[in-house]
């Protein structure tokens, strides 16, 4: 059986493009790659993806995420140091977004909402040389959550 390469993106619908383009412009430092002006908008961590995330508006009175339907949980940004999450967290405070941190052992993930009530992780996850051989949730390695003097040897 033929298996894809990779999860090429996400579509969330938003109420207010600009609103919500301007969120993971400034909050997640994402990149605009195309724009169909007051409809959708294709945004990028890196420029070798046409877009991971893309919004499209619906309209200022649709009603937002429901957490007792089938659907989207939330989506998740991975990042290369627990030195750039510690700065995303210090700009969501910047900017008055709550946020909470959740330790998987492997890794350690921020949780915050988009203006939509989108559920956003960002997170930062172990080289797979130090996971537990069991079970990869296992491990232990942020104690002291972000503030952790991870030592990998």
């Amino acid at each position: 059986m033929v298996k894809p390469k990779t999860l090429g993106h996400v579509v969330l619908r938003v109420r207010e493009l600009k609103k919500a383009e301007s969120f993971y412009t400034n909050i997640l430092s994402l990149n605009v790659q195309a724009r169909f002006e007051n409809k959708m908008v294709f945004l990028t961590s890196n420029f070798d993806s046409s877009h991971e995330l893309a919004l499209m508006e619906i309209g200022k009175d649709a009603p937002g995420p429901d957490p007792n339907r089938v659907g989207l949980y939330h989506t998740a940004w991975r990042y290369d140091s627990l030195s750039d999450l510690r700065e995303l967290r210090d700009n969501l405070a910047e900017n008055n977004i709550d946020a909470g941190i959740g330790n998987h052992g492997i890794s350690i993930g921020i949780y915050f909402f988009d203006p939509d009530g989108n559920e956003t992780e960002a997170y930062y996850e172990l080289p797979k040389t130090y996971w537990p051989q069991d079970n990869i949730f296992s491990g232990n390695y942020f104690p002291d959550g972000l503030d952790t003097k991870l030592q990998l040897d």
